[in-house]
């Protein structure tokens, strides 16, 4: 007796948004934000070439959303990390660095997307406000070492110090940069070594 063929996968509600979304994101990370195609997508998906138009209304719109799914996860990711130290530790601030840094190593196509200057990005109000809300996990972190409020001047100064020598370093890792040069040390001796600098601790 024959077993009756597979049932092809009914979506419904987000259920192909969010298919299509991850299929994008492994294209991207396959052929970059500009190689790949939405009929490549949907086949992944297992749907016609049109059901994507049905979610998104071109392709720039569906980029957008990968990136805002990646913003998410870098969000969370480095929440996450920041939690399992002390509030006002140097180590907090550190791995916040190390999610952002193991974020770009696992996804060096989509943290190249969301990072990257890709059509509509900086016209995106949601996408601004998940890069804030990125943003002021390292705000907090920054604020509770130094004890000063989240306002303060001072906090957004070395916020942005920390970010842009974890971004720079995230880049270069991923385009292999640095391997085997400058005597650079493993990441979280690097990470705990700009923190402590930025942040003006010195134990």
């Amino acid at each position: 007796m024959s077993e009756d063929p597979p049932a092809r996968r009914s979506y419904h509600h987000g259920d192909l948004r969010a298919q299509l979304i991850a299929a994008v994101g492994d294209l991207v990370e396959t052929h970059g934000p500009e190689g790949f195609s939405v009929a490549e997508a949907a086949r992944r998906a297992g749907v016609s070439s049109a059901a994507p138009y049905k979610h998104f209304r071109d392709r720039p719109e569906l980029l957008r959303a990968v990136a805002a799914e990646g913003m998410d996860r870098l969000r969370d990711a480095m929440a996450a990390g920041a939690a399992r130290y002390p509030a006002g530790s140097l180590e907090s601030v550190a791995a916040i660095g190390q999610a952002y840094v193991d974020f770009a190593r696992s996804g060096p196509g989509v943290f190249r997307l969301v990072f990257g200057l890709t059509e509509g990005h900086e016209d995106d109000p949601k996408l601004q406000e998940m890069g804030s809300d990125c943003f002021a996990v390292v705000l907090r972190a920054t604020a509770a070492v130094l004890h000063l409020p989240v306002a303060d001047p001072v906090v957004g100064q070395r916020a942005y110090m920390l970010w842009t020598c974890v971004h720079g370093h995230s880049f270069l890792t991923i385009d292999r940069k640095t391997e085997g040069k400058f005597g650079m040390p493993d990441d979280w001796t690097y990470l705990m070594g700009i923190s402590r600098a930025i942040l003006g601790q010195t134990r």
